[in-house]
């Protein structure tokens, strides 16, 4: 299985591509950053978010796209930067008709570190390590693309099939109210 994980942003919007399944050994593939400079339009930044993501999907055909869940922080520019980004990912899986999944910040340090409470040095010392990587990438966007990857391999088929189950349900549930 080959991960595009997408850790969201309009300044730096983190990529990395990783392969692999569960319970195997996982690699690297490659691992970037779209960069778009803060003084620029919001429209154009967003097409250029768009353009890197793009460039990616055709050059590296994934199989998934594991996307950071949009969290509220207390700073209301940067959730609304995060969430503009994370739009536009999701728009274009949709599109390229690539499955979703989307993981949150403390399920993606626990699935990589073991605790969802983990610091950045912690999760990228461990992206390190499971990825057998010479050095932590940088910038630390790049590190978490990596990091959503992992989790997603680790647990996107347990969380898939749990989302299928609670679907199920709904519907059969809103049959049984007529």
């Amino acid at each position: 299985m080959r991960v595009l994980g997408i850790d969201p942003g309009l300044t730096r919007c983190g990529i990395g591509i990783v392969e692999g399944v569960a319970g195997s050994a996982l690699s690297m593939v490659a691992v970037g950053v779209v960069t778009t400079p803060s003084d620029m339009a919001l429209e154009q930044r967003l097409l250029e978010v768009d353009r890197g993501i793009n460039e990616w999907i055709s050059l590296w055909n994934p199989d998934v796209i594991a996307i950071e869940r949009v969290f509220a922080q207390h700073n209301v520019r940067t959730v609304m930067g995060t969430g503009q980004a994370a739009g536009v990912a999701l728009l274009i899986a949709a599109k390229a008709g690539i499955p979703v999944m989307m993981h949150t910040p403390s399920e993606v340090k626990a699935a990589v570190s073991g605790s969802g409470r983990a610091n950045k040095v912690q999760v990228a010392q461990m992206v390190q390590k499971i990825l057998n990587l010479e050095t932590i990438p940088k910038p630390v966007d790049a590190t978490d693309a990596l990091a959503l990857a992992i989790c997603n391999i680790w647990r996107g088929g347990a969380t898939a099939r749990i989302n299928q189950a609670v679907d199920a349900e709904k519907i059969r549930l809103r049959k049984l109210r007529g």
